[in-house]
């Protein structure tokens, strides 16, 4: 795709990029973190490679560590940030995505976009003339993705032949997390209660791709041996039956007996914001096992080769 500013792709789902470029992504952060070493947050990077260019941070879902960390990735890329939300907007009154769109793509290099339906994102894509990604839909999130995988790898792990254990509610992160399995041919053992598997297509899709995906009903089951151990919040914006789910949800806490039944090096992993006592115990939460705010740190890192990615200044 072509747009003013030269050839670009948008980034809906991790399938968009392929393995060998997300490969690409984690690698150039990596790379671009260490050479910020003792830099303030706000210096630029040393090659500036977004200088002049403008990210439309679109949201229709409440938002702190996507929020902050495209502003932030934007500032250390050279480049800058429009922020617009459904409330102090025309998305807001009514005015389409389709038109949304094509204005923004006149006036701004970038649309990245959290919103609820994944229809309206690929909307967006196919209006718009510049890139745009995915901050979040129902169906996935695969900026939280590399950056979790950029935190696997930093702990030692490799992706091939990982275990990874999920945790509760089979969401929009999990759907993420099955695409990478695929891409990266690792394993997947997804504990839910009855009702609240993930959908059928990620986990048929990854287990045609090599990885093996086992959906269990028993937590214990699903986390021994594993290499990784991942939950989310049971109660996501806007849901109704709130008592109802956490009463289904509450044998699939991660907590420390949990924990014992994976590897000793396990790490635990969660995107934020966490219901300590919910989905995770507070000793696993603030215990040493627990990367979470490695994680969120990485949301920045991960999401600059996105953007990099998506501009067509990095990977095949």
């Amino acid at each position: 795709m072509t747009g003013s500013g030269g050839a670009f792709r948008h980034f809906l789902d991790l399938g968009d990029a392929g393995a060998n470029d997300i490969a690409a992504m984690i690698a150039d952060a990596i790379d671009r973190k260490a050479a910020r070493a003792d830099k303030p947050k706000g210096a630029v990077d040393a090659d500036a490679p977004l200088a002049g260019r403008v990210l439309a941070l679109v949201f229709e879902k409440n938002s702190t560590r996507t929020r902050v960390s495209f502003d932030i990735a934007m500032r250390q890329l050279g480049g800058s940030v429009l922020i617009l939300d459904s409330g102090s907007s025309q998305l807001g009154r009514g005015e389409t995505i389709a038109d949304t769109a094509r204005v923004l793509s006149r006036m701004v290099d970038g649309i990245m976009l959290r919103t609820d339906d994944h229809a309206k994102i690929e909307e967006m894509a196919r209006h718009a003339s510049v890139p745009v990604i995915n901050g979040l839909t129902d169906r996935s999130h695969p900026c939280q993705i590399v950056a979790d995988l950029l935190t696997v790898i930093e702990h030692g792990k490799a992706l091939p032949g990982l275990e990874v254990a999920w945790f509760g509610d089979g969401n929009n992160v999990l759907h993420s997390i099955l695409e990478a399995a695929e891409l990266f041919k690792f394993n997947v053992r997804v504990a839910t209660p009855a009702g609240f598997e993930p959908d059928a297509g990620f986990v048929e899709q990854a287990r045609a791709g090599g990885a093996t995906v086992t959906l269990t009903q028993d937590a214990k089951a699903a986390a021994r041996g594993a290499d990784v151990l991942v939950t989310d919040t049971w109660i996501s914006m806007g849901q109704a039956d709130a008592a109802e789910k956490k009463a289904a949800m509450a044998p699939y806490q991660v907590d420390a007996a949990l924990m014992a039944e994976a590897r000793s090096d396990a790490v635990f992993l969660h995107c934020l914001p966490a219901h300590v006592g919910e989905e995770v115990s507070e000793d696993v939460f603030e215990g040493s096992q627990s990367v979470v705010f490695d994680e969120a740190e990485n949301r920045i890192h991960a999401q600059k080769s996105v953007l990099l990615w998506s501009f067509g200044l990095l990977g095949s």
